[in-house]
């Protein structure tokens, strides 16, 4: 299918026009959501709106090849975890796709990636393969095309003084890392950045104490010396990112919505403002499912914008309930 009418998308109605086209593409080739929307009693001739297609649960990216038929993985994308316990695999057949989203996704929010030096400061990622957000800042590092933009492991002392040195010459810098990273060089030093975006791509990840987003925050700001802290919002499952400029207030690009369930029902969509499980259609993952109900808890805002408040404990049935279908 092609995906150049996904990502000149404009409006509501061509939104709503594409999402149909991909429903019925992954209902006819992707035999687990078929089988998946057929136990709901879905199918191409009952669903005539975006709202009307049902969800595939998150979980069955770490039980079944999601995939349509007869394509070959290009590359395969794996969520971390702990050892012993089942991590989520994406199988992507066209990277291409996966490029031109986190590029255009970019470039929506923030300009040309050429305008920037970009640090990654990931350390945990780095420490596996098969990381889709470590195969796109690599990607953003090259593309940028700066002589000091670059990954940085656990050498912080370098970090700060290549941040500094580009203060001085006035470089717009992107500034990229986990969070627990991300702290570590604010408790460390107290900086006066006026040229850098400090984006969290969140998650402790059992090396620190969890944080509220507003402490994390506070924190990052009082350290970094900046007014704002910028998120990412991304997983292994997707193709695209939303991305927040300040107060975890998320925005998507235009081939991306999130909408609410009901966290007592999750077959039932919550009209906006009401916390619930975040739905994703992300139209860019076009030879997968487009479709997907994750773990998050969140609420979607008037204007689309959305913020998530966490995510349903794992002994919560109630946020996997479909499951037992």
């Amino acid at each position: 299918m092609n995906t150049d009418s996904i990502f000149n998308i404009q409006t509501e109605d061509e939104f709503n026009a594409a999402a149909l086209a991909v429903f019925k593409f992954q209902y006819t080739s992707n035999l687990v959501y078929q089988e998946f929307c057929n136990l709901l009693n879905k199918n191409i001739v009952s669903v005539t709106n975006y709202t009307d297609i049902p969800f595939l649960p998150i979980q069955f990216f770490k039980s079944k090849k999601v995939l349509i038929q007869n394509a070959t993985p290009e590359i395969t994308f794996s969520s971390s975890g702990t050892t012993g316990t089942v991590t989520s695999k994406h199988y992507v057949s066209n990277v291409q796709v996966y490029i031109d989203s986190y590029l255009k996704g970019f470039k929506y929010f923030y300009g040309d990636i050429r305008e920037y030096c970009v640090l990654a400061l990931l350390p945990s990622y780095l420490e596996r393969e098969g990381s889709s957000l470590i195969y796109m800042a690599d990607d953003l590092i090259k593309k940028s095309n700066h002589p000091d933009s670059g990954f940085y492991l656990n050498n912080i002392d370098a970090l700060v003084t290549k941040l500094q040195a580009l203060e001085k010459k006035g470089v717009k810098v992107l500034l990229i890392g986990v969070s627990f990273a991300l702290l570590d060089v604010a408790e460390q030093y107290n900086l006066n950045l006026k040229n850098t975006i400090v984006m969290e791509t969140g998650g402790m990840k059992g090396r620190r104490k969890e944080l509220i987003r507003e402490e994390l925050h506070q924190e990052l700001q009082k350290g970094f010396g900046v007014t704002e802290i910028h998120s990412e919002y991304g997983m292994t499952e997707l193709l695209s990112q939303g991305y927040s400029k300040g107060n975890g207030i998320f925005n998507t690009p235009p081939w991306m919505k999130i909408l609410t369930r009901d966290p007592e029902d999750p077959l039932t969509l919550q009209t906006t403002g009401k916390t619930g499980g975040i739905n994703v259609i992300d139209l860019a993952n076009i030879n997968s499912c487009s479709f997907i109900a994750t773990q998050d808890l969140g609420k979607v805002h008037q204007d689309n914008s959305f913020e998530i408040i966490g995510r349903f404990d794992n002994s919560d049935i109630r946020g996997c309930n479909l499951l037992v279908l």
